[in-house]
This record gives C-alpha cells, sequence and structure tokens, in this order.
C-alpha cells in the first residue's frame, strides 16, 4: 500500500505540486510564528528525504563512460552552462526588473540541468539512453562545481549573495545525500542484485516526490505574504519561464538534428530541456542566502517541465517516428482520448 501511495505521488507529481504551492500560500496568511519556526526547523530534514533518495537513483559511475558520448555530452555542456545562462539573464533583465528574487529562482533553474526524468522521457522517446545517462552524470557535477561561480557574477550585489554561503548549502543539500546515495546505491546492488534493486527504485523516487511536495508547500508557506502582496505579478513569472523552456527545446532540438544521430539528438534534447528543479528548490529553500521570492519560480517550473517532456516525447513517437504530420498526430491522440 505504501509503494503504491508513493508511485502515485511520482506519477502525478504536477498535481501534488499545484496542490502544495497553493495550500502552502493559504496556510501562510493564517500561520503564526511558532508554526512558522517549527516548520522552518523541518527544512534541512525534508531536503535531505528529498535528495537523498534520488541520489540512490542516479549511477554517477557513467562519468567513466564520457569519452564514448562526447558528442551529446559536450553539446549538453555548451548549451547548459553557456546558451542557458545567458538566456536567463536576458529573460531576468526584461521581466525581473527591480525583482531580484524571481531573477534568482530563473537562474537556479537554468543552472542545474538534467533530472530523473531526462533518462525516463529519452527511453520513452526512443533515445540513446546511456547518453542521456552520462550527460545527466557530468552536468550534475558540473553544476554543483560552477554554481557558486555563475551566482556570484549573475546575482545583484544588493541582494547579499555570499558564495561561502551557498558552498555550504550545496555540501548540506547536495553533497552530503549524494555521497550517501552513492554508498547505499553500492551496498543495495551488493545485497540485492541489479533486478531486485532496479524494483526499489520507484520507492525511491516517491520519496523523493514526498520531499518535493513537503518543501514546496513549507517554502510557500514561508513566503505567502511576500508573494501574495502582488499576485498579479507572481502570476506573471510563468511568461519567461515559457519562453526559456520553448528555447532550450529548440536550440537542443535543432543541435541535435544537424550535428548528431538522431538517437543522441533526443537525449541531447531531454539533457537540455530538463532541469533538476528537486536540487534548485532544495537550495532555494534552505536557510541562508536566496531571497524570499526565489522559489516561486522553480515552483513553477514543476507545472511546465512534464508536458514539455511529454509533448517532445510524443513528437517523435507519433510524428517522426510514424512518418505522419503534427497536425495527424494530434488528431490521432485526440481520438484517442475521446473513445
Amino acid at each position: 500500500m505504501i509503494r503504491r501511495a508513493l508511485t502515485a505521488i511520482k506519477d502525478h507529481l504536477i498535481y501534488v505540486v499545484v496542490a502544495s504551492l497553493a495550500a502552502g500560500l493559504l496556510f501562510g496568511q493564517v500561520a503564526g510564528g511558532g508554526t512558522k519556526a517549527a516548520l522552518r526547523a523541518a527544512v534541512v530534514p525534508i531536503l535531505f528525504l528529498m535528495i537523498y533518495p534520488m541520489m540512490i537513483n542516479i549511477d554517477l559511475r557513467e562519468v567513466v563512460h564520457v569519452r564514448r558520448h562526447a558528442g551529446p555530452v559536450g553539446l549538453s555542456l555548451v548549451v547548459n552552462f553557456a546558451i542557458a545562462p545567458l538566456l536567463a539573464v536576458a529573460l531576468a533583465r526584461t521581466f525581473f526588473a527591480g525583482q531580484p528574487g524571481y531573477a534568482v529562482g530563473l537562474y537556479f533553474v537554468a543552472l542545474i540541468p538534467t533530472s530523473g526524468m531526462t533518462a525516463a522521457w529519452t527511453g520513452l522517446a526512443d533515445g540513446d539512453l546511456e547518453a542521456a545517462l552520462v550527460a545527466m552524470a557530468v552536468n550534475l557535477l558540473a553544476a554543483v562545481a560552477v554554481l557558486p561561480v555563475y551566482l556570484s557574477v549573475l546575482v545583484p550585489g544588493n541582494v547579499g549573495f555570499d558564495a561561502g554561503t551557498l558552498y555550504r548549502q550545496l555540501a548540506i543539500v547536495v553533497v552530503g545525500p549524494m555521497a550517501a546515495g552513492v554508498v547505499t546505491r553500492s551496498a543495495l546492488l551488493n545485497r540485492l542484485g541489479p533486478e531486485r534493486f532496479k524494483r526499489l527504485k520507484p520507492i525511491f523516487g516517491g520519496l523523493s516526490s514526498v520531499g518535493v511536495m513537503l518543501i514546496v508547500f513549507v517554502a510557500m508557506t514561508m513566503r505567502s505574504s511576500s508573494i501574495l502582496a502582488d499576485p498579479l505579478s507572481s502570476a506573471g513569472v510563468v511568461v519567461p519561464l515559457v519562453v526559456f523552456y520553448a528555447a532550450l527545446l529548440v536550440v537542443g532540438g535543432g543541435l541535435g538534428r544537424w550535428l548528431l544521430p538522431a538517437p543522441q539528438g533526443v537525449a541531447l534534447v531531454y539533457a537540455t530541456s530538463m532541469r533538476n528543479l528537486s536540487i534548485a528548490v532544495a537550495i532555494a529553500a534552505a536557510p541562508g542566502f536566496p531571497p524570499a521570492t526565489a522559489v516561486l519560480p522553480i515552483a513553477l517550473a514543476y507545472l511546465l517541465q512534464p508536458p514539455l517532456g511529454a509533448v517532445y516525447m510524443h513528437y517523435r513517437r507519433d510524428v517522426v517516428g510514424e512518418g505522419r504530420t503534427v497536425g495527424q498526430a494530434v488528431a490521432s491522440i485526440f481520438r484517442e482520448s475521446v473513445q
């Protein structure tokens, strides 16, 4: 029963995040100082619950295969750490002038690429799964290394950014759970074997999703007053996110089509369009550096990322794979949905 509940939360994460976001904003309007203090004390344990199971599911040993997949991995690094940051800066200056918190949240989305769904969507779209796994490991390690450096350049001086504080947060939120996840993964594989370990992966994904649900609720509760002080401005945060994701999809798809074989091109699209929102929201919700409103763009990105992955997957399978036009594929999906 617990396994079924965890799997349901993971499979319906987009709806869970929406509900947690709304519930947190509402609860934050009535929660007292003592309640908020208790929630603040729970942040670090919740972050560990969210990140540690996710790290068990990620095989960082895939880094050793980087030379075998130099093309898609190299292009993913260019897109994720050159094109995506420049795009985020342009969008932040256009849409978030005078709102540094939202800008920082967008930078977190832009600078922490790939997620567990990178591999899942790549497999569903008949892409090169091994290339996607290698790109995930390489990009995650690169993000941990360069995030404080990038933010020290991008974050305005009046925000009070301290690279040392962020490095400490990364150690607590990412590096610690990453190390524990590597040890746990190795121990489970040795004890259970690959097949039995594989059956546990949905449980780890479900536990991580529970952490996402809780941290979004806590973050929205803590930031409710500042977000709801200007609801129209807060709702408008979704616009630059749509532009950001659409641009990454176009860039990744174009580079993959021109420079890589089709399966590796699919892996490149998902290694660049999927962002690690769990780690992003973990850092944004941790005590310390991030401004109060930085978590909102990340929470809203949860609403956009799964549909984006699904749309491109259907394009690869139903349009490219079947040799149909987009209109024919859409009509077919619509007929299936009403039957």
